[in-house]
Parts: structure tokens; C-alpha cells; sequence
């Protein structure tokens, strides 16, 4: 089946911007998870084609690559993994890796010095969603992924019983692992298809494993979330991505967090916000309120007399922790007054009341009367 393009599969303009094409993947990411939609194959293999069309996207290099050659820049042997990464190391490979490497080399130092070992597991994207709470004092999260492991049966050799010494040179390659040919004014440069750029073929390939080395497997990883980790925060969990070809080194796994909005607190950085509604009595006459504290605590906040809406109360040090540091953010009360609805008959007398008094007064709303002085002089001025 032909590929999708990579825009579409993330419902993204071609000229997207690195923050578009974030947002596009961890809004379809969150939504085609495996956690969340368990048994579905549909689903899994949108994750997958998600994290493919991602990684190539994000990366401006291969994003180049991808907008002049489409999928053909990533073909024999130099394209994703399907479940996130680059076999390899290499951004192009493939046919294409010699002309990338003259056209396109200077950007980021990459290239031929920037390639991993030969047959090295792909990399692997998922993502975990934690509550405000859990950002806070940091988590425990387990998490399942569909991925290459080691053969059991041949330990990862890709070989059957004692044939795992009985390796010998590739004659297509002569142990190199690539094999060149000239197409025009290029030298095209491509893995060996004989050994899969091991440089070493095997006489009796492993049964289970048909050679590979590594087997698909679902597996279930802890993941430990750090205090005060913030939205989109990346985690690198070293060599917990696919095996390696017959025995080399894993890849990585990133894991993408997600923090779920939260019905009291709003968070900006280190600090954290709460909006508290007061009767327009309270914030007359002013009085303590009790609010809560994102570590599950208690605060009292002193309202004076004469509280305005929009008025701002800052608490010190009861905001997020700062990531990797024993410094806090600190926690806003923001003040709304409420205008008292349903009154009983006795509530309107008494407001009616309260306002002839107000009236008379004439010093009670300063910010009312001062407007409504200067419209006066504004009418006058023209004479209405």
C-alpha cells in the first residue's frame, strides 16, 4: 500500500511551522495511543504512520529531503522505522545518502561522521499523560510499546545453535556493508541487501528470528516523571528502543508528556494561578478566605476592605518546583467579585437602601464617579 503523504497524515499545511506540526502530532498522538484504544489495529497503525510522518517532519534536514523527493528519499533502507526513528542514525540513506550528503552536508554537521553503527535499533516516540497533580510531585507511569526485541532463540546472533560463530564476510559488499554504483555524475552509496550492511553473511539463519537478530514484541516500561516537569517535556530513555540487527546497539525511546488542564489551577512556567470568586459583600467589606495549595495544602488569604475585580494576592513559594532545583514558583489568587443574583425582596431593599446611601455619599465608587465625570465633561465639550 502506498504511503500517505506526511502533511496529510498530521492535517498540516506544507509550510506548517515547527510549532504547527507539534501541535498536529501530539493532538493526534494523544488520540490514537495505544494505551487508549487497546486491540484496535487501526488505531496502532495511525500511531505508527504518526510517528513516521513526525519524524521526518521535524527535522529540517529530512524535512528538506522530503519536500524535494517525497518518500523516495528515505527508500532501500534509509526510511523511518514505523514506530518513530531513523534505522541507523542516518537522516537520508539509501540511494540518496551521497547526494544529501554534497547538497545538504553543511546543515547541522551531519553526514557521514554523524552515522550510527550499522544495523543499530530505530529510536521510538510515545507519548504519557500525567494530572497537574502528578506534574507536581512527579510520578510513576508504566507504559506499553510495540517494538523489536532481541531473539531469544539465538540470543540476538540472527543465527541458528553453533552457526552463530560460523558468520563469514558478505562476498556482495566484501564486509563493508555498502555497495556503490555511478548513476550519471553521482556515485550512489546504499546498504549491502545480501547482509543488511553487517558485513557478514550468515550460513544458518536463526528460525525464529529468519536471520534478524530480534523478534516484534509488545513491551511494558516504567517511566519516571521528574517534579515539576512541564507540558511537552521529553523524556530519553537510553537503549529502550528497537534492538539492534543481530546483536547492535538499541535505540532510544523519547517519551512526549502530556499535563491534562486542571478545573482549579491554571500553571504559567514555575508559577501557579487560582481564580477565586468573592460576594461583592466580602470584597466590601473584606475577611479571609481559605484556598487550596497545588501540594494538597491549605492557604489563608487576607481580603482588605474595598477589593476591586481583577485584584491579584501572591503567595510565595506555593507554585511548581523549578526542574531540577530546589527553587519554587509561587501560587496567584485572582479575585473575581460576583454580582449577586435571585435576590429575595428584604436583599432588594436593602441594596436599594445601600444605594441612596451610596448617593448621597458620593465617595463610596471613586472609579464609577471619575468616569462618569469625565463623560460629563466630554458632553459638555461638544455642546450636548
Amino acid at each position: 500500500m502506498a504511503k500517505r503523504d506526511y502533511y496529510q497524515v498530521l492535517g498540516v499545511a506544507r509550510d506548517a511551522s515547527e510549532d504547527d506540526l507539534k501541535k498536529a502530532y501530539r493532538k493526534l498522538a494523544m488520540q490514537y495511543h495505544p494505551d487508549r484504544n487497546h486491540g484496535d489495529a487501526a488505531a496502532e497503525g495511525k500511531f505508527k504512520e504518526l510517528n513516521e510522518a513526525y519524524d521526518v517532519l521535524k527535522d529540517a534536514e529530512k524535512r528538506a529531503a522530503y519536500d524535494r523527493f517525497g518518500h523516495a528519499a528515505f527508500e532501500n533502507g534509509g526510511g523511518g522505522g514505523g514506530a518513530g526513528g531513523f534505522a541507523g542514525g542516518n537522516p537520508f540513506g539509501g540511494a540518496f545518502e551521497d547526494i544529501f550528503e554534497e547538497m545538504f552536508g553543511g546543515l547541522g554537521g551531519r553526514g557521514q561522521r554523524g552515522r550510527g553503527p550499522v544495523g543499530r535499533g530505530s529510536d521510538l516516540r510515545t507519548t504519557v499523560e500525567v494530572t497537574l497533580e502528578e506534574a507536581f510531585a512527579g510520578a510513576k507511569k508504566t507504559i506499553r510499546i510495540s517494538t523489536t526485541v532481541a531473539c531469544e532463540a539465538c540470543k540476538g546472533t540472527g543465527a541458528e545453535g553453533a552457526a552463530a560463530q560460523a558468520a563469514a564476510t558478505c562476498g556482495s559488499c566484501g564486509g563493508s556493508g555498502k555497495i556503490r554504483a555511478q548513476q550519471g555524475f553521482f556515485l550512489i552509496e546504499r546498504t549491502c541487501p545480501t547482509c543488511g550492511g553487517s558485513g557478514r553473511t550468515i550460513k544458518n539463519p536463526c528460525k525464529v528470528c529468519a536471520g534478524q537478530g530480534r523478534v516484534q514484541r509488545e513491551r511494558t516500561l516504567a517511566v519516571t516523571v521528574p517534579a515539576g516537569v512541564e507540558d511537552g517535556t521529553r523524556i530519553r530513555l537510553s537503549g529502550e528502543g528497537e534492538a539492534g540487527m543481530r546483536g547492535a546497539p538499541a535505540g532510544d525511546l523519547y517519551v512526549d508528556v502530556g499535563v491534562r488542564a486542571h478545573p482549579i489551577f491554571q500553571r504559567d512556567g514555575a508559577n501557579v494561578f487560582v481564580r477565586v470568586p468573592l460576594r461583592m459583600t466580602q470584597a466590601a467589606l473584606g475577611g479571609a478566605v481559605e484556598v487550596p495549595v497545588i501540594d494538597g495544602g491549605r492557604a489563608k488569604v487576607t481580603i482588605p476592605a474595598g477589593t476591586q475585580a481583577g485584584d491579584q494576592f501572591r503567595l510565595r513559594g506555593k507554585g511548581f518546583s523549578v526542574l531540577r532545583s530546589a527553587a519554587r514558583g509561587d501560587m496567584y489568587v485572582q479575585v473575581a467579585v460576583e454580582t449577586p443574583q435571585n435576590l429575595t425582596k428584604r436583599q432588594q431593599e436593602l441594596l436599594a437602601e445601600f444605594e441612596r446611601e451610596a448617593e448621597a455619599n458620593g465617595r463610596s465608587s471613586p472609579e464609577s464617579e471619575g468616569f462618569f465625570a469625565k463623560v460629563k465633561e466630554f458632553w459638555d465639550g461638544l455642546g450636548r
